[in-house]
Formats: structure tokens, sequence, C-alpha cells
């Protein structure tokens, strides 16, 4: 160190004389030379500290030196400044004296002033300081003789870099030597790290110096418009916004960090981000191996080195948490902030998220993010607060909108901070922040979102936690998520029959969005079972995919292979029952298990559980061999019978059909709500599918087209592995109800991608061509309509289904055949049909084939046969039947000279239909009248364009949640007129129940 008289005890040296400004030689004696300009080329937004470089130069050559000190964090270019400074230095004619601290000499007393000074041999060592020497001086006073006598040759320029890593002898000989530069020709130039790190700061090298004597200069990050012009400059001017605002995001303004990046761009996109007839790549890429060689990685790691060790440990333990977050589990991939592109504000990896919801167990990820960190990598959370907040100054964090929660700038970045951590340390953090979760209190699935990134455990609480997360994730509908939580929860031990249940929830979710998937897993639980009744459960739930993925076969291979349930009636009648379900999906099954169970029932009518009954009911009514007047007292009588819980569902299900065939709507839509509702079906259970497609048939009946198209919008997407040919009576309904709306291309663009051929043989398949039967009828082509439905006729036929109540396939294919022209071939048709019609005797369908016969026969029986159609359909509430035999009947009765009769009949048709939504009904109802010579009136009759101002005004406050008194009350009307205006609104809107007045009134439908 230097020594000075103020330290008591220790003599004061011989000081060398100082040079002053005239005794250097060969010098001009100005006050300030003219500095001249180096080539600083390349130092962006640097111009303040170049200045003040120039003008200590200056003070220096005129004799009075002072010490320059570049604070700023790693990266942002300290070096670059010092190399300005040497430039500046030589072309001023100064000595340059250069010196680098490392941490590796941090050790060695006076490192950095031997390398600054290289001093002779002759000049002794740090511990040759004894009276006997020739010098008779301390060691760090003889170095300071060396400078001046330096000082005294040329005026110097002292060049020290990374001063914060120089010993301690090496920093307090600095800080003394640059209090004596007064009257010097010596520049001392010194970068210094100035950052906020987890560990605190030794002091600066200038804390104890006057301004006279240092002069400080922090140097900042690039500015945006600085780095922008940089990143074109290297890849072009013509680069994409896109490239350029994720260059300076994953730079972060940081010049070390922006020019390893745009190295590494160079090298693997040589064409840059600017506008090719095939650009690399729309935006740029997110993962870091994208962009080796790795000087951006190299550089991270540096930067990260650079910080020390509990920097490093939280900056990494936030890109962990963040990159855990990022991903959406269930659907595997990253979600979008919603300012830009670049990370997910939410997920399982941050402190009061969960995967894929917005909703928090406990405040925002922002709000204690800190603490959280801070106890993972236990360090002090005032230090981790600090360095958060610092790290966003300087660009590398931002804060996420919405939670405030810090992220880093750019997936490359944070990859970066990750590339090349131990996947053991990584699991290692995750099972912490799991522990530590789980003691904060934390959600079930903020605990698992962890434990999905760690291997197994064994403890108790890992499994328990796992399958808690995906029991909320499911009820939350996240069927992803809850997939992700289930197999990790396989990874743990669990005793054999909770592993087999895990396996078949796990079957279960996987075959809805990765059939071939589910099935091995259902396949294992099924093995794994050994009580008898959790074996038939298993087989069942086994069976019921095998049958959805088309292989009916292999589901009563399934069943067959349970062997004989001796002693276990209940067990055999649920087999049983679920083979008669499996059998509707291939036709010969069908005929041998019913023709089975018909053989049972006459011979051993004591093993026939009424769920088996009500089958066999559904199977004579399809067959014609039934009447709705015996069919409905039958049903009701079994659903008063005693049965099994394991059979109830399958008798809701069965019960639900026959009753919605029988036009007992409202009683249907009872019983499926009680099997939906109080039997907890999984979807793979048999009886679920059944109730749904049910109820989507007793929608359609009732005509409620738009509650078809929002019910089966989401019920189309097949799994990933799922066969293409889409044929199912969801789609069937929804191709219908859009022909009905009047949206015939929507309709074709669904069953364009339907392969009949590549379908398998189902009742569904049937179904569908129907409903493209219709459509194409609607779109002007008979003859491919009559196409579907005679298919349709003879798959049906070879199932042993005569009955219209599946599907009238014989009144479509009679009126196809009236279009073309072919009436004896239409007549016969229609005649079939009204003898099974005749048979089943319910108003739909007795209405509908009356309807057609009346259609192909013509003349006066067919007035009256048309007559009686609209006679039988009137007041049922069934307007889908009732519309097209209005327009029929009045176009015969138009034909027969009486236009007269035929228009109120047609505006009621009209009038119906547009109450309905029935686009093409009212089409065809308006064609009709003016063929009969009328119009209808413009104004509208229903929806909500025929509301008065008064009905709109009561029915957006009952909309709103208020009471019939409320409104009278605020309205100053009578509450009997609130009553009559709500029911004229009912009425015109097509709804029944207060409930539906909202959707009615927000109804784009006019």
């Amino acid at each position: 160190m230097i020594v000075t008289p103020s330290e008591p005890g220790i003599p004061a040296p011989t000081r060398a004389p100082v040079p002053t400004r005239a005794s250097v030689p060969d010098q001009p004696s100005v006050p300030n030379p003219p500095v001249p300009g180096p080539d600083w080329a390349g130092l962006l937004e640097r111009e303040a500290a170049l200045d003040l470089l120039s003008a200590e130069a200056g003070r220096a050559m005129g004799g009075s030196g002072r010490l320059v000190l570049f604070r700023a964090p790693t990266g942002t270019g300290r070096s670059a400044l010092l190399e300005a400074a040497a430039e500046l230095g030589a072309k001023l004619g100064m000595r340059i004296l250069r010196a680098h601290a490392s941490a590796d000499s941090s050790g060695i007393p006076l490192a950095l002033v031997r390398q600054l000074l290289n001093p002779p041999p002759v000049l002794g060592g740090p511990d040759d300081d004894t009276p006997e020497t020739p010098h008779h001086l301390g060691y760090p006073s003889r170095l300071w003789q060396l400078l001046c006598e330096h000082a005294a040759e040329s005026p110097l320029l002292v060049a020290v870099d990374d001063a914060h890593l120089a010993d301690q002898a090496s920093r307090r000989w600095l800080t003394e030597g640059a209090r004596r530069l007064t009257g010097m020709p010596v520049l001392m130039v010194v970068t210094e790290r100035g950052q906020y790190d987890i560990a605190p700061p030794s002091p600066g090298l200038a804390y104890s110096l006057s301004p006279s004597v240092v002069r400080v200069h922090p140097v900042a990050p690039l500015s945006r418009p600085a780095a922008e012009e940089l990143i074109r400059d290297s890849l072009g001017k013509d680069t994409t916004d896109a490239w350029v605002d994720g260059c300076v995001r994953a730079g972060a303004g940081n010049p070390l960090l922006l020019r390893a990046l745009l190295d590494d761009l160079r090298a693997v996109f040589p064409d840059g981000g600017g506008p090719q007839p095939q650009p690399p790549e729309p935006q740029l890429p997110e993962n870091c191996a994208e962009l080796y060689p790795g000087a951006f990685v190299a550089a991270v790691s540096w930067w990260l080195e650079s910080t020390g060790p509990g920097s490093t440990a939280v900056a990494r333990a936030l890109a962990e948490l963040e990159d855990a977050a990022a991903e959406r589990y269930g659907e595997g991939t990253r979600e979008r902030e919603e300012e830009g592109q670049y990370g997910s504000p939410r997920g399982p990896g941050l402190p009061g998220s969960r995967p894929g919801s917005t909703d928090h167990d406990e405040p925002g990820p922002g709000h204690d993010l800190a603490g959280f960190l801070a106890e993972l990598t236990r360090a002090d959370p005032a230090r981790v607060g600090g360095w958060i907040s610092a790290m966003i100054r300087l660009g590398l964090l931002r804060r996420a909108p919405g939670t405030g929660a810090p992220r880093f700038a750019h997936p490359l970045l944070r990859g970066a901070v990750l590339d090349g951590w131990p996947r053991a340390r990584r699991e290692a953090l995750h099972r912490q922040a799991a522990e530590l979760r789980q003691r904060r209190g934390d959600g079930g699935e903020a605990v698992a979102g962890h434990l999905l990134r760690t291997t197994t455990d064994g403890a108790a609480w890992v499994a328990k936690t796992l399958l808690d997360a995906a029991a909320d994730a499911a009820r939350s509908g996240r069927t992803g998520a809850a997939a992700h939580y289930l197999r990790r929860a396989l990874d743990e031990p669990l005793p054999r029959e909770r592993r087999a249940a895990v396996l078949t929830e796990l079957g279960e979710l996987e075959f809805a969005t990765l059939r071939s998937g589910g099935i091995p897993r259902l396949a294992e639980a099924l093995r794994l079972q050994e009580q008898p009744r959790d074996r038939v459960l298993a087989a069942v739930t086994l069976g019921s995919a095998l049958t959805n993925r088309g292989e009916p076969h292999a589901a009563l291979d399934v069943l067959r292979d349970l062997g004989a349930l001796d002693g276990e009636p209940v067990l055999a009648r649920t087999v049983q029952t679920a083979s008669a379900f499996f059998s509707d999906h291939d036709r010969e099954i069908r005929r041998a298990v019913y023709s089975r169970l018909r053989e049972s029932a006459e011979h051993t009518p004591e093993r026939i559980s009424p769920a088996l009954r009500a089958l066999l009911i559904r199977y004579e009514a399809t067959a014609g061999l039934l009447s709705a007047e015996s069919a409905a007292p039958q049903i009701r009588r079994l659903l008063t019978v005693p049965e099994d819980p394991l059979l109830m569902p399958y008798l809701l299900a069965t019960a639900a059909a026959v009753t919605q065939w029988t036009d007992a709507l409202d009683d249907a839509e009872r019983l499926i709500r009680t099997g939906l509702t109080e039997h907890r079906l999984s979807p793979l259970h048999p009886v679920h599918s059944s109730l749904l497609n049910t109820r989507v048939d007793a929608a359609a009946a009732r005509g409620h087209y738009r509650w078809v198209l929002e019910e089966t919008a989401d019920r189309l997407r097949a799994p990933e592995d799922a066969l293409r040919t889409g044929a199912s009576n969801f789609l069937a309904h929804r191709v219908l109800a859009l022909v009905e709306r009047g949206r015939p291309a929507e309709a074709e663009q669904l069953v364009a991608g339907v392969n009949v051929k590549d379908s398998y043989d189902s009742w569904e398949l049937n179904r569908f061509l129907y409903a493209r039967g219709v459509l194409r009828a609607a779109v002007g082509d008979p003859a491919g309509a009559l196409d579907d439905f005679r298919e349709c006729g003879r798959r049906q036929l070879g199932r042993g289904v005569e009955s219209p109540v599946v599907t009238p396939w014989r009144s479509a294919a009679a009126e196809c055949h009236l279009l073309l022209g072919e009436p004896q071939e239409a007549l016969a048709l229609a005649e079939e049909e009204h003898r099974y019609a005749a048979v089943w005797n319910t108003p739909r369908t007795r209405g509908r084939a009356l309807r057609v016969l009346g259609a192909a026969t013509g003349g006066r029986r067919g007035l009256a046969l048309t007559a009686e159609a609209v006679g039988i359909l009137r007041g049922t509430s069934l307007d889908v039947e009732l519309i097209p035999a209005l327009i029929t009947h009045g176009l015969q009765l138009t034909a027969a000279g009486q236009p007269g009769r035929a228009r109120p009949l047609l505006r009621e048709a009209a009038t119906a239909a547009e109450r309905l939504g029935a686009v093409r009904l009212s089409g065809e109802a308006e064609l009709a009248l003016r063929a009969s010579g009328a119009r209808r009136r413009n104004a509208s009759l229903t929806g909500r364009s025929s509301l008065t101002a008064s009905e709109h005004r009561i029915a957006a406050l009952a909309a709103g949640g208020r009471t019939n008194a409320e409104i009278s009350e605020l309205l100053h009307l009578a509450r009997r007129t609130v009553e009559t205006h709500l029911t004229s609104t009912y009425r015109k809107l097509g709804i029944r129940r207060r409930a539906d007045l909202p959707a009615a009134l927000n109804s784009e439908t006019p």
C-alpha cells in the first residue's frame, strides 16, 4: 500500500519528484491541447463517456491528472471504453500502462499493480521491506516511485480493467494513487463492475475519494433505437420487425449479449431475417439449440459466472420455474404473453398459478416470488427482491402483464441461463419447490406442477398430491392437465387396486385425445383387477373404448374372456346388457345378441333384469313389432321396479330413447338428466354416449337448432389418431341443423371430410347418410340424396330396423322420387312408411308419413291425407313436422284451385318457421305463399325484431334478473300487464322459460 504521513507509527517515505506539465520533455506548454479524435466506430450511445475521456486526457496532458472510473454491469462495454481510452492516449503520445484484474490473482497482494508496472528485480518484492534493504521504503511506495519515474519521462495513461476483481492491496494502492494525481501528467482510467448481485458487493474503488480526484461515469445498456441500429447493421437493413424485436428482447440492450446473438444468427441464418422468397423463420428462434455454434449461450454463461454463485442460483431458479410455467400441460404448447409473443404469465411452475387457468389459490406470483425464490435458494429475500428490480431495469427481466411476475425478456435468454445446468439439479429444484409450496399451503395443482418435473420420489404424499391435482383438473374440464398428473402418479409406488383405478382414469382421458394411447392403459387396468366386480367394470370400460374405435368384435371378446360369473347374477346381467349396447355398432352382432336375449326372455324370464327388458322393448320398437301405446306403459312400469345400481344407468338410457320416440320429450329429458347427474358416468361408460345422443335427438325433434349447433360444436373434434371418417350422430344433427338454419355451405364442408367407404358399420353411420341426403336434397341434388337415403335404408334393414322411429329414410327417399318425376316409386315407399308408422302410431311418425303419402298420392285423396297430417301434428309442439305438413297441404290446396284456404296455413307455417329460426322452411313457406298469390307482411311476427318497445323494455329487465313485481313497480305498470307482455315476448321469441330470455335477446337470429 502507499504509506502516508497520516498513518501513525509509519515514517513517511521519501517521495520521488513529481513531474509537472512544464517538466515533460518535448510537450508544448499549453493549458488545454487539442485532442485528436480517435476512430470509435461501433461504440453506440457512448458519446458522453468518450467526451469525458477526451476532456480528462487533455487535462492530464496539461499536467493535472485524475482518475476516471467507468462503472457498468457486465457486458455493457467497459473494456471497449478502456480500449478507446488507450487508443486516445496513444494518439496523444501518452505512454500506456495496462493491467487486467482477475479472480485468480485476487489473493496475491499487489498482483494487479505489479502487472501494471512490471517492476524490475532490483526493486525487490513485497516481502523485502526490512531496514536492511537498499531502499528503506515499503514495497507499495517503491511501486509508486516507479510510476512517478515513468510519468517524468512521458505523460501516462494507466488503464486498469475489472478493478473489482483486484486484490485488496492493489485496490488500496489505486485509491491512494488517485489522491496524488493532481499536478501529474497521468490519466488513470479504471473499469469496475457495477451491478446489483445477491451477494453484497465490496466497497467500490471510489467510495472514499473526493469528487475532485475522481470522475465516475456509469455506463448504461443500449437504448432500443441503438440496439435496432446495431441489429440492422449486422443482419441487413431489410431485417423484419419481428426479428429485430426478438433480438432486442434477447439482447436486453447488453452489447456483449447482443453481439454474440448476432454472430450466431449470421452463422445459422446467413440470409438473416430480411425478406426472402422463403424466410428462414417467421420469428426469431426461441430455442438455444438452434443458435449453435453457441456464442450467445457462452456469453450468457460468462455473464452468469460474473454475477457470483448466489445470483446464478436465483437466475437459474427463476428460469426453471418460468420454463415450467411456460408449458400448458395437456396441450404441449406454450402460451403467449398478452403484450407480445414471449412467455406465459401463468403456469404450474410459479407461486399462485395453475396450469391453463387464470384462477389463483393465493395472490399472484408477482407478490411473493422474491420470497419464494429466496427460500428455494437460501438467499436473503431483500437481496433477491433488489436483484429482480435491478434485472428489470437492465432489460434482462420484464414484468408479465396482469400478474407483475418477473420473466426473462425472451425465451432465448431463459434457455441460455438453463443451458448446461444438469437435469438432476433442475429436478432437485422442483422437488424443493414442491415441498416448499406444500408447507406454504398452496393448492394441489401448484404443488403437482413441480412434481411433474421430478422423478420417482417414493413418498406417500407425492402420489396423493398428484392424484388430488388430477381430480381438480378433471373437474375443471382440463383433461390434458389431469392426464399429465395421472401419468406422473403412475411413476410412484401405488397399491395394486389404486394403480388399476388410476390406469382406468388415465385410459379414459387419453382415449379422448389419443385413442391408441388409452386402450393399452385400460387393458393394463383390467389385468390388475382381482375382484369380480372390478374386473367386470374394467372390461366394460375397455370394451366401450374398443367399440368406439370401431372394434365391437374385440369388445365382445373382452367380455367373453371374463368367463363364467357363477354366483354373480348382477355382474352376469351387466355383461349381457353391455354386450347389447356394443352390438348396436355391428348389424351381425346385433342380430345374434338380440336373438339370444329374446330366447332367454322366453325360456328363463327370471334372469331378465328390467334393463334387459327395456332393451327388448327398444329392439321390438325398432323392428316395427310394437306400438308406442304399448311400449310407453311398459317402460314406465320398468322404471318403478327395483334395479341394481350397476344396471340402473342402462335402464335409464334405454327408457330415455324409447320415451323420446313416443314424443314424450319432457319425460325423456328428465330421464337423461337423471342418468347424467345422479350416476356419475365416465365418458367411456356405454350409457354416457347413449344419453348424450338421445338428448340431441330430443332437441332436434323440438327444432332447437341453435342449441344443437352449440352442443355439437365441441363434440366433433376427433382424437389425433382416430380414423378421419367422422360419421356420428352428432355430426348428422349438426348437418341437419345447418341445413335448416340456411347454412348449407358449412354443412357441405363438414360432410366433405367423411369417408363413408372407410367408416365402420354402425347405426351412427346410418344417421350420417340420412343427414347427407337431406343436405343434398336441399342444395338441389335429389338423385344424390336418393342414393344416400337408399343406402341408409339398406344398412338399417340389415340391422333389423324397420320402423321409422330411428330414421325416416323411406319418406325422404319418396320425396326425392317425386322431385325426379317418379311418382310410382315414391308412392310405394310412402305406403310402406305409412304402414310402419301406423304400427308405432305417434303424431310425429304418423304425421310425417301421412304428409309424404298425401304428396305422393295427389288429388282429392292426397289432399285428405295431408289435411289429416296437419290435424294430427297441430297442438303437439312438434313444429318441425307441422311446418312441412302445412306447406304441403297449402300447396295442394293451391293446386286444387283453393288459394284462399291455403294462405292462412302457409302464413302459419311461415310464422312457425321464423319462430324456430328454420330458414329453409321459412323460405319454402314464402315460395308457397307467392304461388298462392299472396305475400307475407313485411313486419316480422316473431323474433327479436317483432317485439314492441314495451315488450323489449320489460324483457330486458326480466333478463337482468328483475322479478315481475319489481318491473311493475319500476315502470308503474300493473303486474298483470307485465305478465301479459312477457307471455307475448315468450311466444315471439320461441322460448318457454324466463331463463332463456338473455340468450334470446342477444341472439343474432332475426
